[in-house]
């Protein structure tokens, strides 16, 4: 199998800088996306900050070998961001999603409520868990996945690079098929734009199509936020 990826950004209709930032590297089968937290100064310096690292690795042996060093890279920044926050005295943050892909499966590493998600035989999954206050409310059974997503609280993230000395990531693996399209986004979209949207996306249009509907969807209802998506498709060789 081989991969195929597109990626797009926009900085909105409100923000007046983007903190979100991208890697797109189908040649070593790394993909991210970073959105600088909101509201924190220097967000779009610690999103950059990521990206960069991930963008220097080098195509590793294995997977396995591809996860420990992303997940090292990553714990990097996030002591830096800690150094930088001490010397600014103020927090300086990132979401971060991942997809690594490496034979025949992928794995993904994430902290914050950036997401992945899987579009396969027809259907679409969100693969990722958001850690936010939000979610917590929704696995506690206090709000229901619908009245989520206007919830006062639902721009509070629980969990960030940057935020804390002890940065715990996520991390999942899959197999892949050929066919599987998957869609790395920062928070900005699933503001705006339906998983139903979503699906319709992936299943009617070409990559790079897709990624312009997606920000254009997400500009026509408001994009209160910085919007950004990563597309990337398993091809069978």
């Amino acid at each position: 199998m081989h991969w195929q990826s597109v990626s797009a950004t926009h900085v909105g209709l409100v923000r007046r800088v983007n903190e979100d930032s991208i890697l797109d590297r189908p040649d070593i089968g790394v993909w991210a996306i970073a959105d600088g937290m909101g509201g924190h100064s220097a967000g779009d310096l610690a999103s950059q900050m990521l990206t960069e690292a991930l963008g220097r690795m080098r195509a590793p042996p294995d997977l396995s070998t591809l996860v420990d060093f992303t997940e090292h890279n990553i714990l990097a920044v996030n002591d830096r961001l800690i150094d930088l926050a001490r010397f600014r005295h103020q927090v300086i943050g990132s979401t971060i999603v991942t997809l690594l892909v490496n034979g025949g499966h992928c794995a993904f590493l994430w902290a914050g409520d950036s997401r992945l998600y899987r579009f396969r035989d027809d259907a679409l999954a969100q693969l990722t868990t958001d850690h936010s206050q939000v979610e917590q409310y929704v696995q506690q059974g206090l709000l229901s996945r619908e009245d989520a997503q206007m919830h006062p609280d639902n721009n509070l993230i629980t969990r960030a690079v940057g935020a804390t000395e002890a940065l715990f990531l996520d991390c999942d693996i899959t197999d892949l098929v050929p066919g599987d399209r998957f869609l790395l986004s920062s928070d900005g979209l699933d503001k705006h734009v339906s998983m139903s949207d979503i699906a319709d996306g992936l299943r009617r249009l070409e990559l790079p199509r897709c990624a312009r509907h997606l920000i254009n969807l997400t500009l026509e209802r408001g994009a209160a936020d910085n919007v950004s998506v990563c597309l990337v498709e398993i091809v069978a060789d």
